[in-house]
């Protein structure tokens, strides 16, 4: 009896120090260097290597990045991060979260901020000297994207010419998920069918079938692996930029 009391302790000591070990890498921050590109107007860039346009430029307020070895081929694409800067006479305390919205290499940084994220790393009254220092020792940890008010969104990219060459980008992706594969239902022949990712968040397919196409998207995240399909059939009309709502509420 004693034996087993000990075996029952034990196992729930592992099973705390396991918990505390979780509750610790999600807290911790890596610590790395950021700069920032001009704009005219201090939003994102609608021409970034994810694909995903004018969301690109305007979502999260503006608040986005180009990163470098989080691109990871095109799934970090859509990410979500906290950045905070170290220097503690320049620095906000909270930073700034951001949306990976393209690719960049700095000089040895991991991010490249919109002016607008940028300034935001800054305290209200030296914001101008942080600018000048053109690169800043950073951490920073990811995080939940929170997207109130929408499902995850596909739309049709603007290279799309219907009905030979359709190509798809995803949109507002919540919570801590990868999008890592795209399949659509081909209807002869009764099974799903792979889509290719083109680049970043773009996944396309030449000669799409005729009629509705249902689709279905393989979600990576804290709760494993697994498939989404939407309750919304891509249209038998569609046109390159319209964009449709998945139905899917990711979290």
């Amino acid at each position: 009896m004693g034996f087993a009391l000990k075996n029952q302790v034990f196992l729930l000591c592992v099973m705390v120090l396991l918990l505390a070990v979780r509750c610790y890498s999600e807290d911790t921050f890596t610590r790395s260097r950021a700069t920032y590109y001009g704009s005219p107007d201090c939003y994102g860039t609608p021409s970034g290597a994810c694909g995903f346009r004018e969301f690109g430029r305007t979502v999260n307020d503006g608040n986005v990045a180009g990163v470098s070895r989080l691109f990871r081929n095109g799934t970090g694409c859509g990410a979500c991060y906290q950045l905070r800067c170290t220097t503690p006479q320049y620095c906000a305390d909270e930073g700034v979260n951001i949306v990976v919205t393209d690719y960049g290499e700095g000089d040895k940084t991991d991010f490249i901020l919109s002016s607008r994220a940028y300034a935001k790393l800054a305290r209200p009254n030296v914001v101008l000297q942080l600018f000048s220092y053109g690169v800043v020792d950073i951490e920073y940890r990811r995080i939940s994207c929170k997207y109130s008010g929408y499902n995850l969104m596909f739309k049709v990219h603007e290279s799309s010419n219907y009905p030979r060459y359709l190509a798809i980008v995803l949109l507002y992706v919540a919570g801590q998920n990868d999008i890592t594969a795209v399949e659509f239902w081909q209807e002869d022949c009764q099974q799903w069918r792979a889509m290719r990712r083109a680049y970043g968040a773009v996944w396309d397919l030449a000669s799409p079938p005729s009629g509705p196409i249902k689709l279905r998207f393989q979600v990576s995240g804290s709760s494993g692996i697994k498939w989404f399909e939407s309750k919304n059939a891509l249209p038998s009309d569609w046109k390159a930029g319209a964009a449709y709502d998945s139905y899917i509420q990711l979290t």
